[in-house]
């Protein structure tokens, strides 16, 4: 049997791709192992699917001064080392890295084994980790088309994204049931992604009065961003992560407010949702969320609000602006190019597997 080790973590958009693969690799006919931090978000999705899991010391790379910036080199140096071992103890074909910081030891110790491997970059520009990471890889695949421009030619391939095949098949009926929902009102999903976004679920909250006026609101607010004091207020429902249920909320949801991480963005061209995009700013972030937004944008697919012009007015206008367009966008979506990157990356893993 064919083994390979799979690698991803910090945040669910560095897992779920990941996930999405699996049982593609089983068919065929991979045993499959992954290697992520010890306690990140990754150690619970993963082992809740039965895969075995490996953790591994890891540390942030940051390009800002931080105390942290002494004693994470050295988690890093311990991750490689463990890493390393690891590989040659479980000897894969193959790796396959979906980014974040604990696959930097993981793709070095693939490097130190002859062990090759692949890395997916999502964003139009590379990260941090994978910028360090790409040097050691085999084959770098992307989710854009711009994103070729930035790496090796001999490594890189533009394949598209995972999308889970489960987010595909939403059912509404389950999804108003899980909400408490009906049909009255048109239905909004805000996500913040596993981690939330602080900012946005307090904008969000702000101008919640006006926005029930209008709509019904499923807002996925984070780990541990709950506010008790809006439970039971009818056509509002919080939750803090969903899983298996976000499927059938998708399906519900007529207009999705979000972050622009790029796998949460090709999920909902996907399924063509029209959406509103507030991009991490560049104070925040290295600045990849905004180039992701202003490619959708360009292509007719969100409305973008960023986050300093981001106020209960803008909020508001943004929504009423994405629903009253809302088959425009649908339009735009189903003129798009893209497709699931499951096919592509499953023959490249085939054909790179030693």
């Amino acid at each position: 049997m064919k083994r390979i080790v799979l690698t991803g973590g910090g945040t669910a958009g560095h897992v779920t791709p990941n996930l999405a693969l699996v049982p593609h690799l089983q068919k065929h006919g991979y045993d499959i192992h992954y290697i992520g931090s010890y306690n990140g978000i990754e150690k619970s999705l993963v082992e809740a699917k039965d895969i075995p899991y490996h953790g591994i010391s890891s540390g942030k790379l940051r390009r800002y001064i931080d105390i942290k910036n002494l004693s994470d080199p050295l988690r890093v140096v311990k991750g490689v080392g463990q890493a390393t071992r690891l590989i040659r103890k479980l000897k894969p074909d193959i790796i396959f890295s979906k980014g974040g910081f604990v696959t930097v030891p993981v793709i070095m110790g693939a490097k130190f084994n002859r062990v090759p491997s692949i890395i997916h970059e999502s964003d139009m520009t590379p990260g941090l980790a994978n910028k360090i990471s790409i040097p050691f890889a085999s084959k770098v695949c992307t989710t854009f088309a711009e994103t070729l421009e930035h790496l090796p030619k001999d490594k890189a391939i533009l394949t598209g994204t995972p999308i889970r095949e489960e987010i595909l098949s939403g059912d509404r009926n389950r999804g108003l049931s899980l909400c408490n929902f009906n049909n009255s009102k048109p239905i909004l999903l805000m996500t913040g992604g596993s981690l939330g976004a602080v900012r946005v679920n307090e904008a969000i909250r702000e101008a919640l009065s006006d926005i029930l006026r209008k709509y019904q609101l499923v807002h996925l607010c984070g780990k541990g961003n709950l506010n008790k004091d809006l439970e039971n207020i009818k056509g509002y429902k919080q939750f803090e992560y969903v899983s298996e249920e976000m499927a059938d909320i998708l399906a519900i949801s007529d207009v999705v407010i979000s972050r622009s991480g790029a796998n949460t963005i090709s999920e909902l061209l996907a399924l063509k949702k029209p959406n509103v995009l507030i991009p991490l700013p560049a104070n925040a972030s290295r600045g990849d969320q905004i180039l992701n937004a202003s490619s959708f944008e360009k292509h007719g697919y969100s409305y973008i609000l960023q986050e300093e012009d981001m106020n209960c007015r803008s909020i508001l206008h943004a929504i009423d602006t994405a629903y009253s367009n809302r088959n425009d966008y649908i339009t735009h979506m189903n003129h798009s190019k893209s497709s699931n990157g499951i096919e592509n990356i499953i023959n490249i893993i085939n054909n790179t597997a030693k």
